[in-house]
């Protein structure tokens, strides 16, 4: 018998509604003391000052002032505004690193003090490949504004033996059927089925990658992410600005050390199970399983929340409330 019912599917609904206040290039800091007071009431409360975030392009650009925004699509709105691009032309961003380290992805949330690296579009590469193999070994992510792209190449992968597709790959199209506007989990999906032995061609987008900047290694080792600009300490602040599903942005203090340790497990869930990786949806799992006392409440609050679109079976979600309970178990039982 099935854990729940499941329900019709809800629609999606996306949170625009915030004012359109582009930032603009800190050149000075007069013109930085010119920065608009207004603040998005999902953000922070109007008697205090606006949320200001460092910004540059990754492969060089003047440090940019962005604010206003409680979603990461709206961030990336605020960030093509800056910088005078099309917001489609921004594949992802890094945090404190301009290198293409997915360590330092943008996720779901954003320390107060951390330095943002947009990542623009660059060469595109199409590649014709034999599954000769039941996986292809790739871990994808998207940027949560319609671009899925490639996180992690398994070592001896059909794809780790193709040169060319390189971590940080925006998948753009499947043997000429467009992926722009998919989640990651159905680009994966997708690249599951096709069966072994067949051949497909993928159209990829690589990130622009300047002369002077280092990539980081496939397996995604965390850069060192030093020299920074102005040599501030970017990275270190004790609170976050968290994006919420329901459009909202919050700032709450850093993770303890039983949630970190549930987000990961969960996302190596995601990651085994689905061949994605997602901290962002790991989190809003970990949320949904928050203060619940058995796997049969956890199952109907994934119901009755937007992730039942996502078809998790019965197993699935026993295996995520068992990366649940066991973080709690190990926080209770670790020596203070």
């Amino acid at each position: 018998m099935p854990l729940f019912t499941r329900k019709s599917p809800k629609q999606g609904t996306m949170a625009d509604g915030a004012p359109q206040l582009g930032a603009r290039m800190n050149s000075g800091s007069s013109q930085g003391n010119q920065m608009s007071n207004i603040n998005n009431n999902n953000v922070t409360d109007k008697s205090k000052p606006p949320l200001v975030f460092h910004c540059q392009l990754a492969h060089g650009s003047p440090t940019g002032l962005i604010h206003d925004f409680s979603s990461v699509r709206e961030l990336y709105q605020k960030i093509a505004e800056c910088f005078d691009i099309s917001e489609k032309d921004i594949l992802f961003c890094t945090l404190n690193s301009h290198k293409v380290d997915m360590a330092r992805l943008l996720g779901g949330q954003i320390g107060l003090d951390d330095f943002i690296f947009a990542h623009r579009k660059g060469r595109p590469k199409e590649i014709e490949i034999v599954k000769s193999q039941d996986a292809l070994g790739l871990t994808i992510t998207d940027n949560g504004a319609g671009y899925a792209f490639i996180k992690r190449i398994k070592e001896d992968s059909i794809i780790d033996r193709i040169e060319h597709i390189c971590v940080g790959d925006h998948i753009e199209k499947l043997n000429g059927q467009n992926m722009v506007g998919k989640r990651h989990f159905e680009v994966a999906r997708m690249l599951k089925d096709i069966p072994t032995g067949e051949t497909f061609t993928l159209r990829l987008v690589e990130p622009v990658r300047s002369g002077f900047q280092g990539i980081g290694p496939r397996s995604g080792s965390r850069a060192s992410g030093s020299g920074m600009p102005g040599g501030r300490n970017y990275g270190s602040g004790k609170e976050t600005l968290r994006f919420k599903a329901n459009g909202n942005a919050q700032i709450e203090p850093q993770f303890d050390e039983a949630t970190v340790a549930g987000i990961e497990a969960i996302n190596n869930l995601l990651e085994s199970f689905m061949g994605i990786n997602d901290t962002e949806l790991a989190s809003q799992i970990w949320d949904l399983g928050d203060q619940k006392s058995n796997s049969m409440d956890f199952a109907e609050a994934i119901d009755n929340s937007d992730l039942e679109s996502f078809g998790f079976t019965d197993d699935f979600i026993i295996e995520l409330w068992g990366a649940i309970t066991d973080a709690r178990r190990k926080s209770t039982i670790t020596p203070k």
